[in-house]
């Protein structure tokens, strides 16, 4: 499942359309390698990848240097059977639009088949009219409609987490934490009676009248839901509260004198 998804991504083209700062393709690629994508082409960028570039990869330099390099978009997207641009404004034009979860599954599926493109245009202007005719949709990132210019590497983190997300979601991948050991029910019932003993013995509470705090104690713990361990660590309190364990048992019972007189290394713990 692992390298199918792997095959799948490889599939998807992020293809940068002259691109001004030579920063943005090297932060770019930052972007998608984070996210498992590995295919940058770059049609027509202002400037030519540089050291800047390479810093801002940060250590991504592998996507820059087998990055593409096209004279027009035609050329970047021959083979692709599904294109999708970005804009940063929604046309007046209609035109299929897609938010960035849809945009994901769409390519996903269609890289099962073959090659996919994602285009995004230029940092100031975006892609012209005549590069979205090339596009068979649109894809907008709803943001602040006060502020919604995303920096082309910005809005390439987005989607590619999009992207990586769908692919997780159909790969039945998922964070979880491993299976907690959890206190069994007697054993919870168990540390509430040693819990209502203390609390009795250290003249807490009532024992006549404290069924509500109880009560309140019991919605707290089975909220918490401690595991084994921690019910351990939660009973030992509770015996030290009452007196059941030494409180000088983690005191050395050396005096200071014979520890002064003798050599550290005939001491342990």
């Amino acid at each position: 499942m692992i390298d199918q998804l792997h095959q799948t991504l490889a599939k998807i083209r992020i293809v940068l359309v002259g691109t001004t700062h030579p920063g943005n393709i090297g932060a770019t690629a930052r972007a998608l390698k984070t996210m498992g994508l590995n295919r940058l082409e770059l049609v027509a960028p202002r400037c030519a990848p540089d050291a800047e570039t390479m810093a801002r990869a940060a250590g991504a330099d592998d996507l820059v240097e087998h990055a593409g390099m096209h004279q027009d978009l035609v050329s970047a997207l021959a083979g692709c059977r599904l294109v999708i641009g970005a804009s940063a404004r929604l046309r007046s034009l209609e035109w299929p639009t897609l938010e960035p979860p849809e945009c994901a599954v769409r390519l996903l599926a269609e890289a099962r088949v073959g090659d996919v493109a994602l285009v995004l245009g230029r940092e100031r202007s975006g892609l012209t009219n005549e590069e979205l005719a090339r596009c068979h949709y649109l894809v907008h990132i709803p943001a602040n409609p006060a502020f919604s210019s995303l920096n082309v590497a910005a809005a390439a983190q987005v989607l590619a987490y999009e992207i990586r997300q769908a692919a997780r979601r159909q790969a039945g991948e998922c964070l979880t934490d491993p299976p907690r050991d959890l206190a069994t029910a007697e054993e919870m019932e168990g540390f509430y009676v040693h819990l209502a003993a203390t609390l009795i013995e250290l003249d807490f509470s009532d024992p006549e009248q404290s069924r509500t705090l109880n009560r309140r104690l019991r919605r707290l713990f089975n909220r918490a839901r401690p595991d084994r361990v921690e019910l351990n660590i939660l009973r030992g309190i509770l015996s030290a509260a009452q007196g059941r364990k030494r409180p000088d048992r983690f005191t050395r019972r050396q005096s200071p004198t014979l520890v002064e007189q003798t050599p550290p290394q005939a001491y342990s713990d």
